[in-house]
């Protein structure tokens, strides 16, 4: 079976192509400290070809959730090397995804820091706080001047991942936080350089993509997107501008040639992500829906026929840390709880058994 067999992503060598999704477990405390709690988490699931952290801020400002993990602070790097540390104690890989909120927080979840985002557009909606639920504020349009303090942010959090242990980094452009507030025409209605175009809107993600590749090497860097997800507010409704927009972006970076480009899209399948696959020209990984949880007869079909590299995985990823042998050998698997999918502790986290040897 093609999906448990090697793959080369960048500079890593994969025993499998079942990839771990980057899922938020909200378990790091107000200080975005991850702890050993949280390293015994990813370690157990170290079998999977490949783990994508959870998003992780890049500045205080970007943080989107309670009890999400940063790459800011010392402490929080020193967290991250146990956790790291861990995985590869257990043979596994593990990269950072690097994800900046946007518009999609507060500044009672940032520690006062302000809301940015490419417009002056609020979510419609409320968000958790630290100080309990709160609607979604009006963001700051950020300025071309600023545009470059958070492309340094970018920069900065992924050499800190290097230098904390991953094995690279995943560029969250996906789900309506930042980057993907720049793709989406919703979100972004700026009339400079950076909006009013496809090729505009595209730019600022461009940018970043080819400062963090020459920052730490193009082979430890991947990128997710999720066009037409329709998450968020950061909408995507005219398919003749979604193909647009994301051909510009694929364009741009293609001659990069970065780790892998990991798509979220409920029609893998289909014309638009074929295409997106050819104009990107590398290591290709599919996540199949955002609101259905990815089967093993589907994840087996993706590889066998070609559709994409390797299957992104997150609910059954959750609830097995075996979900390779499970897999592999057809065998039963634990169903997930949504109900600690974001709490505190061990229950639901690091629980779930593994089958007898």
């Amino acid at each position: 079976m093609k999906l448990f067999s090697p793959l080369n992503v960048g500079d890593l060598e994969l025993p499998n192509r079942l990839v771990m999704a980057p899922l938020t477990r909200v378990r790091s405390g107000q200080s975005g400290v991850p702890g050993e709690l949280v390293a015994r988490y990813y370690a157990q699931r170290a079998t999977l070809g490949l783990i994508v952290s959870e998003g992780t801020y890049p500045s205080h400002a970007g943080q989107g959730f309670t009890g999400q993990p940063g790459l800011v602070e010392p402490e929080q790097l020193a967290g991250w090397k146990a956790v790291t540390d861990s995985v590869h104690a257990a043979g596994g890989r593990i990269v950072a995804q690097v994800m900046h909120a946007g518009r999609v927080t507060h500044e009672a979840t940032t520690g006062g820091y302000p809301v940015v985002a490419p417009s002056a557009i609020a979510v419609n909606g409320r968000t958790r706080t630290y100080d309990g639920k709160k609607d979604y504020p009006v963001p700051h349009a950020l300025t071309i001047d600023e545009l470059g303090g958070i492309l340094d942010e970018f920069v900065l959090a992924s050499k800190n991942a290097i230098a904390a242990g991953f094995d690279g980094v995943e560029l969250h452009g996906a789900n309506g936080y930042l980057l993907h507030e720049f793709l989406s025409p919703a979100s972004n209605v700026r009339d400079d350089s950076f909006g009013g175009s496809p090729e505009k809107r595209a730019q600022f993600v461009i940018d970043v993509v080819t400062a963090v590749a020459q920052a730490i090497g193009a082979d430890r860097v991947g990128l997710r997107i999720s066009p037409e997800h329709n998450i968020q507010d950061a909408l995507e409704t005219d398919a003749a501008d979604v193909t647009a927009t994301y051909g510009v972006l694929l364009d741009g970076i293609a001659s990069l040639d970065l780790a892998y480009l990991s798509v979220l899209h409920a029609d893998p399948r289909g014309e638009f992500v074929q295409n997106l696959r050819s104009r990107f020209g590398g290591v290709f990984l599919i996540n199949s829906g955002f609101g259905t949880i990815t089967e093993r007869d589907e994840a087996l079909a993706i590889v066998h026929d070609g559709v994409a590299d390797a299957v992104v995985v997150g609910r059954a990823a959750i609830a097995n840390p075996d979900l390779v042998r499970r897999w592999r050998d057809d065998l039963p698997v634990n169903e997930p709880n949504p109900l600690t999918y974001y709490a505190d502790g061990a229950e639901g986290y690091t629980d779930y058994p593994a089958l007898a040897s």
